[in-house]
């Protein structure tokens, strides 16, 4: 019996916050699938140059330390992937930050709203702007006739339903939602599909603090019907499908990968 193929032959895609969690296991499968990747690191370098290594090395994943902050932090970061393989067929917009205190809206810095919004949503302004000029400068793909690029943009529970003393990370990942039923609409008929993947709890770094806490982490799990935590493969596992031309005919769509434990349709 011959398996279905997943396969990125041919393609390059550009991933953001790379060198850990869910980031690290999509570069490990795209390059899996058979894609060329770029992703970007800020500060966890030795472990993004291992990374790449274990990937093929610069013929097929580069490593790029990038500062995630402003659109023009984006827009560098698509030009040194285009500088890197010649073209971005695939983004993935993955980084992102989660200041972990409780801040209640009467007291929360302005400082840290506008950090977090900075982070997890002006970058990816820029990052979506540059990507689609350069889609839109590329041929489609042979095999592939309607589709020019994929883009995913990942969200969160948080920004399903909110998160409470935490309203700057829950509001940028609701325009997360917003910005890709947006983008659906305008990309969709040029041939690029945009779509939205939203984990639920997720065992990385940024969360092990709650997870391994002896009254939040079994309180957590309590939560999920699945009864725990993600591990990053099972986040990484849809976003690869969104951009195979198995998901060719899916624009528009938020995916949620949350154990059941948010029901938004």
């Amino acid at each position: 019996m011959t398996g279905v193929p997943l396969f990125l032959e041919n393609k390059v895609a550009l991933i953001t916050g790379g060198s850990r969690g869910i980031g690290a296991e999509t570069v490990k499968l795209f390059i899996q699938a058979g894609a060329r990747v770029v992703f970007s690191f800020q500060k966890a370098q030795d472990r993004a140059e291992t990374l790449a290594a274990e990937c093929g090395g610069t013929a097929h994943c580069v490593a790029v330390r990038q500062e995630l902050a402003s659109p023009p932090d984006g827009r560098a970061l698509v030009n040194s992937a285009i500088e890197a393989f010649g073209q971005v067929d695939i983004l993935v917009v993955n980084h992102g930050i989660w200041p972990p205190n409780d801040a209640p809206i009467a007291t929360m810095p302005e400082q840290q709203w506008r950090h977090t919004v900075g982070v997890n949503l002006d970058s990816v302004f820029g990052l979506v702007q540059a990507t689609v000029a350069q889609m839109d400068r590329q041929n489609p793909a042979p095999g592939d006739p309607d589709t020019r690029g994929h883009i995913v943009l990942i969200s969160s529970t948080a920004g399903q339903r909110g998160e409470a003393f935490h309203a700057d990370y829950a509001a940028t990942k609701g325009a997360v939602i917003s910005l890709t039923k947006s983008l659906s609409s305008e990309l969709a008929p040029r041939g690029i599909r945009v779509n939205c993947v939203a984990p639920g709890w997720v065992t990385t770094e940024m969360s092990q603090g709650t997870l391994q806490h002896p009254e939040l982490g079994p309180k957590v799990a309590a939560s999920i019907p699945v009864g725990r935590a993600a591990h990053p493969r099972e986040i990484a596992g849809p976003v690869l499908f969104l951009c195979t031309p198995l998901a060719g005919f899916i624009s528009g769509e938020v995916l949620n990968v949350n154990g059941g434990a948010v029901l938004v349709g």
